[in-house]
């Protein structure tokens, strides 16, 4: 499970469209949701959306996980930082990620711990 949480992160860090469209297509399932407490992404164009709309709001900035994820029945849970590389995060979430069958990402629901003002 800890691959699937890389995988996610490196999806979220992905600015080139074409490379960040083959992740998607590779590690997240056709009719993925993702929902957090500012943005919904449906389907792998929504979340290729999502994305791009936080690396247009954060341009110098990267996702990166902090520990290791913990996992049960098909479901993982883990935290990230977004900041600019090698820095302390300036925003926190946490995520829980729900696979489908072929362990891809079906479904994602984010909360953020840590916001800048």
């Amino acid at each position: 499970m800890n691959a699937i949480a890389e995988n996610y992160i490196a999806t979220w860090n992905e600015r080139d469209p074409q490379r960040r469209a083959d992740l998607l297509s590779k590690h997240w399932a056709p009719d993925c949701l993702y929902v957090d407490p500012l943005a919904v992404g449906e389907g792998r164009e929504g979340m290729s959306g999502t994305i791009e709309a936080v690396h247009g709001q954060f341009p110098d900035f990267a996702f990166t996980l902090l520990g290791d994820a913990d996992a049960h029945h098909r479901q993982l849970r883990f935290q990230w930082g977004l900041g600019p590389v090698g820095a302390e995060p300036v925003v926190v979430g946490f995520d829980v990620v729900v696979v489908d069958d072929d362990d891809r990402i079906a479904d994602v629901r984010g909360f953020l711990d840590k916001v800048p003002a």
